[in-house]
């Protein structure tokens, strides 16, 4: 899904595990390195987006990070055996370290870095719900699965309930929550000067998303916090969604948001009406947006079964 770019020159070039080599890289050039996760080999790659901000893709949710004299700001930072790679980007584009994470919600696939960026002095902030479920074992309903309680040293040391400024590199990140969406945890992140937006994964960029109902989330809380965040933005405001296409712009944001809420009242019309899920399943409520959508880790029967369950308890 993802372009291939080659890396930087090989003055620039670190190998995973070996030693810095050189300065960091001008911050419009595209970096990369691999790893393996299990037998799967990873590509990790950083593309700049605006101001000091990158954006980092490899397994998981996207990575945002801001690079200066500061240090590093990073959101969010995908599956623990990934860290090693991420560390390496990180390095490629700032000699400084990550000072602060701040955590979207409390997936794995973002949240997974937490444990070896903790033992390393970095301050992890999230949303006060992100941390009382990283401290308990979870149990996602959808996927029959149990999820163990993080360790402390993984946990967020400051948690906040409705919102926390920084001020570093330049710029200042405004990170706010948003209540009932992808969970109950959820929290975005606008950089003022740059006018870049993180979404967490309340945003799928062209996709159906995985909505945690049983964290709390909704598929009219993600259409609500869609709708909090349009006043911050510009019609140039670059958004870097959780997960699908890394970043996009408000057309888009504002495209997804309208699917979800279209798609929510055609399943609660039904759901009024007393069909089962199997009946709204056959109804074909989703047709006209699954070729476009429907193509992702979420099946139109899938998310059709989150809202309908969402709007039938």
């Amino acid at each position: 899904m993802m372009p291939n770019f080659r890396t930087a020159a090989a003055a620039a070039t670190i190998v995973l595990g070996g030693l810095t080599l050189s300065a960091p890289v001008a911050a419009e050039t595209p970096v990369e390195t691999t790893t393996k996760m299990g037998e799967t080999e990873v590509t990790i790659r950083a593309d700049h987006v605006a101001g000091s901000v990158y954006v980092i893709q490899g397994r998981g949710g996207h990575i945002g990070l801001s690079v200066g004299d500061d240090g590093a700001f990073m959101i969010d930072d995908q599956y623990a055996p990934l860290t090693p790679a991420i560390r390496e980007i990180v390095g490629r584009l700032t000699d400084q370290p990550v000072r602060f994470v701040v955590n979207t919600h409390w997936h794995g696939d973002h949240v997974g870095g937490n444990e070896s960026l903790g033992e390393t002095g970095s301050v992890i902030v999230a949303h006060e719900n992100v941390r009382k479920r990283m401290s308990t074992e979870q149990f996602m309903e959808l996927f029959d699965r149990k999820v163990d309680a993080s360790p402390d040293i993984a946990l967020p040391v400051i948690t906040f309930t409705d919102g926390v400024n920084f001020h570093l590199n330049g710029d200042t990140m405004r990170v706010v929550h948003v209540a009932n969406a992808h969970t109950d945890g959820d929290a975005v992140v606008y950089f003022t000067e740059a006018d870049v937006l993180h979404m967490g994964d309340v945003y799928w960029n062209g996709l159906y998303p995985l909505i945690d109902t049983g964290s709390g989330g909704s598929p009219r809380g993600v259409v609500a916090a869609v709708d909090a965040v349009l006043p911050m933005i510009t019609d140039n405001t670059h958004i870097i969604a959780g997960h699908g296409a890394a970043v996009s712009g408000k057309a888009e944001l504002i495209a997804y948001r309208d699917v979800i809420a279209a798609i929510t009242d055609r399943i609660q019309a039904a759901v009024d009406a007393g069909q089962t899920l199997e009946e709204v399943q056959a109804a074909g409520l989703t047709a006209d947006w699954d070729d476009t959508w429907g193509e992702g880790f979420i099946k139109p029967d899938v998310f059709v079964k989150i809202v309908y369950g969402s709007l039938s308890n």
